[in-house]
């Protein structure tokens, strides 16, 4: 008797010891810039992140698991988000890490994750290359993914509608420095040689810059009829400003980041009428969407009841629900296991972007095709559909075109 009951005393306690380690936290990194002039993003892609996470915990989380989001300012800086990688991976032990606001920093940073075989998901980041820095044959497997609108997305919807919509043939370009800005400026040249358009001025600006007088004025001297931008919200308002200063008003037609709060409110009057491509729009326009902004608002109370970044909010939610299927899947939180699920995700994710079906394949890591983005326009303060055709199919969901 005593035999056996040592031996039940042993089968418990390796069932508890089982039990307790299958609910153990799972914890996904959370890597944004929380300060700066790229917060608007992070913030907004952070408390997107927030309200997903809040609502899978309330439903029982994975696998009979919390999520638990550890969350680091990346002060959009390459070199605090490689570090940060390497904490996340080594310390937190996390299974999966989303984020990445400035394309910089997640080409710098998200190596390590690749070599760690952990999956993350870019869901800001736009740059081209983001998704193609780890492809066979070198590397067998891709961890990188995105549901971000892509620069080979946007930048041929900016040219298309400057050059084929409204029909300018002088354009100028307007970036910054950085790998975000002049890998989309690099964008934008190739869309304007596939229209047979060269730019009549090609202009580059720093972070932090407050005067774009000598750029306007190369611009304004060659005739551009349109500025063309890829840079972020301070140094895009300064480009409003400047032309607001210089008497010589011509449209704004930009990468999705003319969205920003920072934009919108430093640039003012002389930011209305700016137009960008966009996932999302703070419309209410079916009940997955009200549903997301009323919990947002709620949540958050951001000030005159605007998100300060509704796409960044918008792809960072449906980010966590992403991952989510796949570790739920894959019944697991190994890296691999959860890479092999989202490249044949079985169930449809209803986001407030989309509906993923299928999203991604083990060639294809982008969730967006160009058939989602519609454009947005500044008007009186926030973002609204920038065509009335837009915003009447606005409750008609885009989802992925499947290459066949």
């Amino acid at each position: 008797m005593a035999f056996n009951f040592k031996k039940s005393a042993i089968v418990a306690l390796l069932l508890s010891a089982g039990l307790s380690y299958a609910a153990e936290d799972i914890k996904i990194g959370v890597s944004g810039p929380f300060t700066g002039g790229s917060s608007s993003m992070g913030i907004s892609m952070r408390d997107g992140v927030r309200l997903a996470v809040n609502e899978i915990n309330k439903k029982g989380g994975v696998l009979g698991r919390k999520l638990v989001p550890i969350e680091r300012d990346d002060e959009a800086k390459n070199e605090r988000g490689v570090q940060i990688a390497q904490e996340l991976i080594s310390k937190e032990n996390v299974v999966a890490t989303v984020g990445f606001i400035n394309t910089g920093v997640a080409l710098a940073s998200q190596r390590f994750y690749e070599e760690a075989k952990i999956p993350v998901m870019n869901n800001v980041a736009t740059g081209t290359l983001v998704t193609k820095q780890f492809l066979p044959p070198e590397f067998p497997d891709n961890y990188i993914f995105r549901n971000s609108a892509n620069d080979s997305i946007q930048a041929p919807m900016i040219v298309e509608e400057a050059v084929v919509r409204r029909k300018f043939t002088k354009v100028a370009i307007l970036a910054d420095s950085t790998n975000y800005g002049q890998l989309g400026k690099d964008d934008l040249i190739k869309a304007l040689l596939e229209k047979n358009v060269t730019a009549v001025a090609v202009e580059k600006f720093n972070i932090k810059d407050v005067d774009m007088t000598a750029q306007l004025l190369k611009a304004k001297e060659a005739g551009a009829e349109v500025i063309l931008t890829y840079g972020i919200g301070p140094e895009l308002a300064q480009i409003a400003n400047g032309m607001t200063k210089l008497g010589w008003k011509v449209p704004m037609i930009g990468s999705w980041t003319l969205s920003m709060a920072n934009f919108i409110d430093n640039a003012g009057p002389g930011g209305e009428g700016a137009t960008m491509p966009e996932t999302f729009i703070q419309d209410p326009n079916t009940q997955k969407r009200k549903a997301f902004i009323d919990a947002y608002l709620k949540e958050f109370k951001p000030k005159n009841n605007r998100i300060d970044s509704p796409v960044s909010a918008a792809q960072a939610y449906d980010s966590i629900f992403l991952l989510a299927a796949a570790i739920k899947q894959a019944g697991s939180t190994d890296g691999k296991a959860i890479k092999d699920a989202l490249e044949n995700l079985q169930d449809k994710v209803e986001g407030v972007v989309t509906i993923y079906n299928k999203p991604f394949n083990k060639e294809d890591h982008e969730a967006i095709t160009k058939n989602i983005p519609v454009f947005g326009q500044v008007k009186d303060g926030r973002v609204v559909y920038a065509y009335e055709e837009d915003q009447k199919k606005g409750s008609d969901i885009r989802t992925k075109q499947i290459k066949k």
